[in-house]
């Protein structure tokens, strides 16, 4: 049983989770994991990737039901019955996904499944009172309600999203990793909206990887590690060190650590390169054993120049000059050339979900494991094990489906199928969106000794701390 303590607070405590565990077939994900939420604070969730934050969130949001343990929510037993149940109960979780229906208006998304019905007609005039009032709560009353949500910002779909759960009377709301597709702005507008709800008395529970938004939001921590609860405190008290060395089990000597690497002659030059929309006339030198890292805001077109580069996008005007590879760019003639790209969006198009791990990471370079025509199976498998401790993806195998993966180990593994096509030029669009900080080290090393190796680099990242630590010289975009 376990014995971890949760320090005292003077406000009244909302949740507390006592010895919960949950087992998926052999594997034990949960293992008697003790939380405590007390109204009107923010509690962080924090532990490396596979620790099981999303499994606990999802017992708490009812996805999921727990094999043993106990859960009482203001006092009383919770124990729902599904996802439906906890919203009842005032449990509401924000994903990292968002899940607005785009073709439906601000007020209708609010009320979506809550609509307020007059005579068997939906009040219209009514929920427009409703929902104007809590986005005054929220402090965005400038939020039309009738635009559309895909007009919206990514930070405008949050605050809709937030207000469902408002509406909804929630009592304690979960976010996880709500920043990673957000400009600095609307990651500004989102803390000050989590400030004011834990000021009216609601709790919150934040998960991210990013130690210094942690400390930005939260009052408290829970660290989680190989799905148990194995340490807990204020915020305040307790040095970056030591939340990293909690989650990560042992002590972590450079988050940073520098690889000797000399940039040497231009290797591919991009000569006003021009997009449909974005980008606009950019023009670059990359150089052999360099990190160039490209930063700059959501929608500045960072992504849309690599898709160009690649030869994903159209297009229009300028070229890519690389191995004789000029104007007009494929992915297979650039792959063949000796190019790469790591997608930001690993769901949509970076990976193949319900396909094996070994699938996803040897498809493109079946030819290491292919000879008149056969696969040598054991040698791929061999391969692709090699390849999962080298990047630290957790799974209990190379067969399974990445879909059953948490987002931290599926962006290893499109990491790891970067890798694997030793590539000469690497194209990674965000590579540590949604890692742990003890996987960052060993990304950050990797690309190092890609530099030293005399492989290029191209690092798009909206983290300007790894950008300033790890490359050799940074670009800025902009509109």
């Amino acid at each position: 049983m376990n014995t971890l303590m949760i320090e005292s607070s003077s406000s009244a405590l909302l949740l507390r989770m006592e010895n919960v565990s949950k087992r998926f077939g052999a594997t034990r994900a949960l293992t008697d994991v003790c939380l405590e939420l007390r109204a009107g604070e923010s509690l962080a969730l924090i532990g490396e990737n596979g620790a099981g934050k999303s499994t606990l969130m999802k017992v708490l949001s009812g996805a999921v039901s727990p094999d043993e343990g106990r859960m009482t929510l203001d006092g009383a037993s919770f124990r729902p019955s599904g996802p439906q149940a906890s919203r009842r109960a005032g449990v509401a979780m924000i994903y990292q996904e968002l899940t607005l229906a785009n073709d439906l208006s601000v007020c209708e998304n609010v009320m979506l499944g809550q609509e307020r019905v007059r005579w068997g007609v939906v009040d219209h005039r009514g929920q427009h009172r409703i929902v104007q009032g809590v986005l005054e709560r929220l402090g965005h009353s400038e939020l039309p309600l009738d635009k559309r949500a895909r007009d919206l910002s990514v930070g405008q779909m949050q605050i809709v999203e937030i207000a469902r759960a408002l509406v909804n009377q929630a009592r304690l709301i979960i976010f996880d990793e709500p920043t990673s597709s957000l400009a600095h702005a609307d990651v500004e507008r989102l803390f000050e909206t989590i400030a004011r709800l834990t000021q009216q008395g609601l709790g919150v529970i934040y998960i991210s990887h990013f130690l210094e938004e942690v400390r930005r939001v939260c009052d408290r921590y829970t660290v989680l590690r190989d799905g148990a609860s194995v340490a807990n405190g204020v915020l305040a008290e307790t040095s970056e060190q030591e939340l990293i060395a909690r989650m990560a089990g042992r002590a972590l000597d450079k988050l940073y650590p520098q690889v000797p690497h000399t940039p040497g002659n231009t290797i591919m030059s991009i000569s006003e390169l021009t997009g449909r929309t974005k980008p606009r006339e950019v023009s670059l030198e990359l150089r052999e054993g360099e990190i160039f890292g490209l930063t700059g805001l959501v929608g500045a077109g960072r992504t849309e120049l690599l898709r160009v580069i690649f030869g994903l996008d159209a297009l229009r005007r300028g070229e890519v000059h690389f191995r004789r590879v000029a104007r007009k760019c494929t992915p297979r003639r650039m792959m063949r050339a000796g190019v790469s790209l790591l997608s930001e969006d690993r769901k949509g198009e970076g990976l193949a979900q319900n396909r094996s791990i070994a699938d996803n990471v040897t498809y493109g370079a079946m030819k290491h494991y292919s000879r008149w025509g056969w696969l040598n199976l054991r040698k791929r498998r061999q391969a692709v094990a090699e390849w999962m401790d080298q990047v630290q993806i957790k799974a209990e195998s190379v067969d399974v489906a990445v879909e059953s993966l948490s987002g931290g180990n599926q962006q290893k593994v499109a990491l790891a199928r970067i890798l694997h096509q030793y590539s000469t030029i690497l194209l990674l669009d965000e590579p540590t969106r949604g890692i742990d900080v003890g996987t960052k080290a060993v990304i950050y090393q990797i690309v190092g000794e890609l530099a030293a190796e005399g492989r290029t680099v191209l690092f798009v990242s909206s983290y300007f701390d790894e950008l300033l630590r790890i490359c050799d010289r940074i670009g800025v975009m902009s509109r």
